[in-house]
This record gives C-alpha cells, sequence and structure tokens, in this order.
C-alpha cells in the first residue's frame, strides 16, 4: 500500500508549551539533530505562550520554530505542526523526552513494511530520585512511559503512545488529524488524542499496521510533583473520562478494546506479584497491590463520570 520510507524525508516535531521543561527541549533537539545527521527537518511548535516563542526562535537555530494557530492545546500543537512540516514521514516528541541511542533508526525501520501506517517507540521513565516503592509499573502510563503489560518485542498494536511515535504523512493527506476534542491542554492530566487518531487510521486503512517498535527508545522525564498519590489519582480519572471521549467518537468496542485486555490479564498479575513481594517482606509490595485497585476503580470512576455525565 505504502512505499519504504526508512530513507524518506522526515520531519521531527515537538510541541511544547512551558519554559519549564527548556533544558529538556534543548537537549531533545540537539540529540534529535545528532542522530538524524542533520538531514531531518526540526519543527519545534510553542502553544501560545510568546515568551517562549521567543527565546525558542533566537536559541534553537537549528529548529524551525512556529507558533500554534489553532486552539490552545497538544492536538491543536500537533495539527499546526503537520500543516508546516515537509516531511514524508512526521515523527513526534514531547518536549520532556530525550531520544536514547539508536532511537531514530529504530523508529524508522519498520516503514520498511508497505503495510505500516504508525510506528511507536517506547518511553523509559526518569525519575527525579528513586522510583516511589508504591508505584506499580502497569500504571506507568500514569507518568507518560511505557507500562507493564506493553509487548516487548516489534508488534502490531491498536495505537501507540503520542510522546514517541512516527507517522506518514499519507496519513494526513487523507484528511486525518489529532481530535481538539480529546488531548492535552497545558498541566491538565487529559489524553488520548494519538489513540483516537490510531483508530480512525484502522477504519480508514483496514489492512494497514500500526507497529509497537520497543527498541525505539526515549527518556521520559518524570517531575517530582507526578510523584505524588494525588497526581496519581487525578491522572487515572482523567484517563477514563478521556477515554470516555475516545468511546463517544469511535464506539465503545474501539475505544476499550485493548483496555479490556488489560485490565483483564495485566493488572490481576500485577496484584499478585505485590501481594506476593509482601508476603516476601517488601511491604511496598502491598502498597503496588492497592494501588493497582484504586487506579482501576479511579479510572472506572472517570470513565462512567464522562460516559454519562459529560
Amino acid at each position: 500500500m505504502f512505499t519504504d520510507a526508512r530513507q524518506a524525508p522526515t520531519s521531527v516535531v515537538i510541541c511544547c508549551y512551558t519554559m519549564e521543561r527548556w533544558p529538556d527541549l534543548v537537549e531533545a533537539v540537539a540529540e534529535v539533530d545528532r542522530q538524524a545527521g542533520g538531514r531531518a527537518e526540526i519543527v519545534v511548535c510553542v502553544d501560545h505562550n510568546d515568551a517562549l516563542l521567543e527565546r525558542a526562535r533566537e536559541e534553537l537555530p537549528r529548529a524551525t520554530v512556529i507558533e500554534n494557530i489553532h486552539e490552545r492545546g497538544l492536538s491543536g500543537a500537533r495539527n499546526t505542526a503537520v500543516e508546516h512540516a515537509s516531511g514524508e514521514v512526521l515523527v513526534f516528541l514531547d518536549d520532556d523526552a530525550v531520544p536514547g541511542p539508536g532511537w531514530l533508526r529504530a523508529l524508522m525501520e519498520p516503514f520498511a513494511d508497505g503495510k505500516v501506517a504508525v510506528v511507536g517507540g517506547a518511553a523509559a521513565p526518569a525519575w527525579p530520585r528513586l522510583r516511589p516503592g508504591w508505584f506499580p509499573p502497569e500504571f506507568d502510563w500514569v507518568v507518560g512511559c511505557s507500562y507493564v503489560g506493553l509487548p516487548v518485542r516489534r508488534t502490531a498494536v491498536r495505537n501507540v503512545m503520542g510522546c514517541n511515535m512516527a507517522i506518514r504523512r499519507d496519513v494526513f493527506k487523507a484528511g486525518l488529524r489529532f481530535s481538539p476534542a480529546v488531548g492535552r491542554t497545558g498541566n491538565d492530566t487529559a489524553g488520548c488524542e494519538e489513540t483516537e487518531l490510531c483508530i480512525q487510521v484502522h477504519r480508514l486503512w483496514p489492512g494497514v499496521a500500526i507497529v509497537l517498535e520497543p527498541e525505539a527508545v526515549v527518556r521520559h522525564r518524570v517531575p517530582s510533583n507526578r510523584c505524588s498519590w494525588s497526581y496519581f489519582a487525578r491522572r487515572c480519572y482523567a484517563e477514563g473520562r478521556s477515554k470516555a471521549r475516545v468511546s463517544a467518537l469511535v464506539g465503545q468496542q474501539d475505544a476499550l478494546s485493548t483496555e479490556w485486555e488489560y485490565t483483564r490479564r495485566t493488572l490481576p498479575r500485577g496484584f499478585g506479584r505485590g501481594l506476593r513481594a509482601a508476603v516476601a517482606g517488601e511491604l511496598s509490595g502491598l502498597g503496588r497491590s492497592a494501588a493497582i485497585l484504586a487506579g482501576l476503580g479511579i479510572t472506572s470512576a472517570g470513565y462512567a463520570r464522562g460516559r454519562f455525565v459529560g
């Protein structure tokens, strides 16, 4: 269906909105440029922050810096970048995610297959100090990272993570965009715009593949304020509401197919591991099991609220 795109012109898009992540943004741009050997277009899209826009234009000469011309939020910024970028493959990287060794090569490799429309990589959490003992690895999606339960080898999936993904230009030429009805705005905890887009890709081209390539790894910074129980609860609730919005857009079956499997298999195994660790003397294992139960309950409550109340 598509051509081999491993050597196709590539645009790497990094959307940003806050000065707080400036060091990460600078490091990400430098690492992308190094891995691409100067051959990739780097587009930095600033989401309604004039001071950040001015600084980026002054201090990131290797990047093309643009401002979000659509509604505030990640979806609007990404859609602005789609309209500006020139590459045949658009790579999307979060402004607090720094590529690991060999990231770009690994992310592009699956595009040798003409059936592959979207490729996603893995995200490893960069904790501010130690990982909180109570924080279950099955819930690392709470901090925007790969979680226990995801495939560990290259595999076709329903959707990829937005912090580290590559999408053929053909997807956008077909008229698909990131929906402003879902997705993050500023410091809120919403998401799922990439999930909705991937589902629309499957619907448009039933024969194409969306692939997870775990070898394409970024280091995703976890700020200290996301290591708290209160953030964990807020993010779970927001995820539930986001999934409700996706369900309204694409239907419950497509919106929750992966989540049902995650709930049925991954979470019970994680709960059991936590209990076994506690019995063996690691009391934090009990905390992880409790967090799994709480996270599932809070996410479900958010979904119910979003589905039936709005």
